[in-house]
């Protein structure tokens, strides 16, 4: 069988952001692989160490910088990678038609995706993408079995957790709990660099426009008073309630 892990390349979690009067600086941040596709990828590794005939090929739909995330990937455990490179910003649904043509290309029997991505905090992208497929989709999922050509899934909802059965070829949507991603080793790092790593553009796969176009971008911010509180601990700590309660208005 075939596993599609998509991947996001978003900025480190260490990294110090700036707001500036046009939005998000992200001049001089190290980017990394998102957390979230890092558990697809790790799932997909222990579907074929579990004795699974499993190829795994890792596609990321952003710009070239995005090639460094695909190695991580690759050096992870992915056989192969598809890139397509553009520096267009485009929307979840816009994305996931892109991403769709190339897993329908590809022929594959199952796609990870990252359950929330860590740049825009959007969940869209793998329900998006299991509509666009008509696909099942069990998103937030923490547990997964691969038996008899189904999926077997445990997943996170509103209530608590249920369990389903999905038939392949299906689309799930990873997180924190379904696995613990392993590091690459230097050996795998170096091997990374001769795995294959297919470019496709845009145009070959029928083009892409964004379906919304932002119009305004504003970076809320909020002046600090640098008020110092004065006196022993006990009067401080009542004086600084009453300010949160009367001044602030969070109590």
């Amino acid at each position: 069988m075939k596993i599609i892990t998509v991947l996001k390349q978003v900025p480190d979690a260490e990294a110090r952001i700036r707001a500036g009067s046009g939005g998000v600086e992200l001049d001089g941040v190290t980017f990394v692989i998102d957390g979230m596709d890092e558990y697809g990828v790790e799932e997909a590794i222990r579907l074929r160490e579990a004795g699974h005939d499993v190829e795994i090929v890792a596609l990321a739909l952003g710009p070239a910088r995005y090639e460094e995330a695909i190695r991580t990937a690759l050096a992870l455990g992915a056989d192969r990678a598809v890139h397509v490179e553009t520096d267009v910003e485009l929307d979840p649904i816009a994305q996931a038609r892109v991403l769709a043509e190339v897993v329908r290309q590809e022929g594959a029997d199952l796609v990870f995706v990252g359950g929330k991505q860590a740049d825009w905090d959007s969940a869209a992208l793998g329900p998006a993408l299991a509509e666009v497929l008509g696909w099942p989709h069990s998103d937030w999922t923490t547990e997964l079995k691969l038996a008899g050509g189904a999926l077997e899934v445990r997943h996170d909802t509103d209530d608590g957790q249920e369990s389903l059965t999905l038939p392949l070829p299906a689309v799930v949507t990873t997180q924190q709990g379904l696995n613990e991603p392993r590091y690459p080793t230097l050996p795998n790092i170096m091997k990374a660099k001769r795995k294959e790593l297919a470019k496709r553009s845009l145009d070959e796969l029928g083009g892409a426009q964004p379906l919304t176009r932002v119009v305004a971008q504003e970076i809320q911010t909020r002046e600090r008073r640098g008020r110092i509180i004065e006196g022993d601990a006990a009067s401080a700590a009542a004086e600084l309630v009453r300010l949160l309660r009367d001044e602030a208005k969070v109590l």
